[in-house]
């Protein structure tokens, strides 16, 4: 069972404070009714647009929540916003996201991109956890003008992928690099991911960033553990990421 810290805002705001987080991620209502506390002391992403999980992905679909000039109400320090590449509603969403990045443009707001494949297209192709999806996703991001990407980490799946992923066999730290590269300028954020020990953060981090990616968004992989836990974990990650010249 999840920690029931997992669904604990407060829980999650203490932890980006004395874990030294670069920012923490949330829609505009729990920003409005938790943050206030932490102003100025954590930095914020607002996310602007979200869905519930109750839907498939056949059609997934982002609405949008908020707004930029909520961001700048709230202090934000980015806006974050997910497009769901494949699916039959991208064109809307591409859409609403050149406006976005207009209103970000003109307030100054650097703008994150969830970039996610997902639809039945993309599953027709191989699945949305493949190289050649991820990838695809990692470029649309930098040609539809996003700051900073979050993607998943690519799988070794290729059976129905169009070629030439089909006949790429390349070990995970292969295609960790192709993704960052397909980003070109866009820096890469890769997501935590499923549920794993310590010694398994702790060597993802490592593995994501001599790849060349910027740095990692977690969110089970820490909130679902007690807050001690959570926090020395924390840590171990600030480790790794000094390591690669990052600071926290």
């Amino acid at each position: 069972m999840p920690n029931p810290a997992a669904l604990d805002t407060d829980f999650q705001c203490r932890l980006a404070l004395e874990g030294r987080y670069s920012a923490i991620a949330l829609g505009v209502g729990l920003a409005e009714k938790y943050l206030r506390e932490y102003s100025g002391r954590v930095p914020l992403i607002l996310k602007l647009n979200g869905k519930t999980n109750i839907p498939d992905d056949g059609d997934a679909v982002s609405p949008l929540l908020a707004s930029v000039e909520d961001a700048v109400r709230l202090g934000a320090d980015a806006v974050g916003y997910t497009l769901y590449v494949g699916t039959p509603r991208q064109d809307d969403e591409i859409r609403c996201f050149g406006r976005i990045r207009q209103d970000c443009e003109r307030l100054g707001m650097p703008i994150v991109l969830w970039s996610y494949p997902r639809g039945r297209a993309i599953e027709a192709k191989g699945g949305k956890g493949t190289l050649f999806a991820i990838d695809y996703a990692a470029r649309v991001a930098e040609e539809v003008g996003a700051d900073i990407v979050k993607l998943h980490e690519p799988d070794d799946t290729n059976d129905c992928c169009p070629e030439p992923y089909r006949s790429l066999r390349e070990a995970p730290a292969a295609r960790l690099r192709r993704v960052v590269r397909s980003a070109g300028k866009c820096l890469v954020l890769f997501s935590g991911g499923t549920l794993r020990d310590e010694a398994g953060v702790v060597g993802k981090v490592a593995e994501c960033m001599q790849a060349g990616a910027a740095g990692i968004i977690f969110g089970r992989n820490l909130w679902q553990r007690p807050f001690d836990q959570a926090l020395a974990l924390t840590r171990q990650v600030h480790g790794v990421l000094a390591g690669f010249g990052q600071e926290p």
